[in-house]
């Protein structure tokens, strides 16, 4: 595996409108993943769903309470299998990440197959994939047969909760499917999820799939304005964020910025630095004018 470059010191670089549109169709689906599986199986969330005309679902799951929803679908119009999880209320997922019995756990050495040891990840986002992977793995498998022809790549996306199934599902789907598989990971308002060595594994993961995508950049993590789901776990408990992040600051600018939680003040890190200059309101968004709710 390729070694990701250092990016630390390069500068931030504010993303123009074009590039903040590109991000459209994946809040849609983040957004979409609240919605329950009756909606999911007909497509009717209204005009969310309108907006993704060329998307049709091929499976779902979850009951929304112990287990987040979930489904997979084709993108005609991107030509990618999509996966997308549900997130989770914020004061409920804010509970989690900043409870100090909050402890971490090496990934499962049945789902995660021949990674370090030393990679360690929040041990209820660890838990809460762990439910559902299997059954993701086999209708992205089915779902990949099914449009086989045109070699389609996989999308991850999601928010909140959300957000951390997706990051781990990049990781899982990465070692069970087809080398020459193309994934991409967009993920809104994503906690941390793992220590140092996560970090760097996502990290290099991320060349990886840079190098195979060959359309853009395949991993990002978008952060809106003051919300303080994204610095918690706190650094202190050994919680580290990859790189990727586009922050949306107060102006409504929307920035690239480089490296692991990067402390400008244009970047979430830098403008929340501590949990009571933050806002629970702003974790549902907007989104480029969406929200995350069905």
């Amino acid at each position: 595996m390729l070694s990701a470059p250092s990016l630390e010191g390069s500068p931030v670089i504010k993303l123009s409108s074009t590039e903040v549109s590109s991000y459209k169709p994946y809040t849609l689906y983040s957004s979409i993943a609240y919605c329950s599986p009756s909606i999911i199986g007909n497509w009717s969330c209204g005009g969310n769903c309108d907006a993704l005309a060329g998307f049709s679902p091929t499976f779902w799951g979850g009951d929304g309470t112990d287990t987040q929803y979930w489904y997979v679908g084709f993108d005609r119009t991107l030509n990618t299998v999509v996966v997308a999880h549900q997130g989770t209320r914020a004061k409920s997922l804010y509970s989690l990440v900043i409870d100090l019995n909050v402890f971490m756990t090496p990934l499962n050495s049945t789902l995660f197959p021949g990674l370090p040891s030393s990679i360690a990840v929040h041990s209820g986002f660890a838990d809460s994939h762990a439910r559902i992977a299997e059954a993701v793995l086999s209708a992205v498998n089915m779902t990949l047969t099914m449009h086989a022809s045109l070699s389609p790549s996989v999308t991850l996306t999601g928010h909140s909760l959300g957000a951390a199934l997706s990051l781990l599902d990049a990781i899982y789907l990465s070692l069970h499917l087809p080398d020459s598989t193309r994934f991409k990971y967009v993920g809104f308002g994503l906690p941390r999820v793992g220590n140092q060595e996560f970090a760097n594994y996502v990290d290099d993961l991320a060349v990886r799939f840079d190098s195979e995508l060959k359309n853009g950049t395949s991993f990002t993590r978008i952060t809106d304005k003051r919300d303080l789901i994204p610095i918690n776990p706190g650094k202190f408990m050994g919680f580290r964020h990859p790189r990727g992040e586009v922050h949306i600051d107060d102006s409504d600018e929307w920035n690239a910025c480089p490296g692991q939680d990067n402390p400008s003040s244009s970047c979430i890190v830098g403008q929340v630095p501590t949990d009571f200059e933050g806002r629970l309101s702003d974790h549902h968004g907007p989104y480029d004018g969406v929200y995350m709710n069905c």
